[in-house]
């Protein structure tokens, strides 16, 4: 996401701030739901970065 968004031109401080949003949009949809989280779900279509 963050190569994506500097590719986009955003500011370093500007990309931290859209990953923190979508972490909270994430938190929220488990707290909402109920439903444990599950990584397959948002991380679709992403490839496995190694050693993370």
């Amino acid at each position: 996401m963050a190569k994506r968004l500097e590719k986009k031109g955003l500011a370093p401080k500007a990309i931290v701030g859209a990953s923190m949003r979508k972490l909270v949009h994430l938190i929220y949809g488990v707290v909402k739901s109920g439903q444990p989280f599950k990584a397959e779900i948002p991380m679709a279509g992403l490839e496995i970065q190694e050693g993370i």
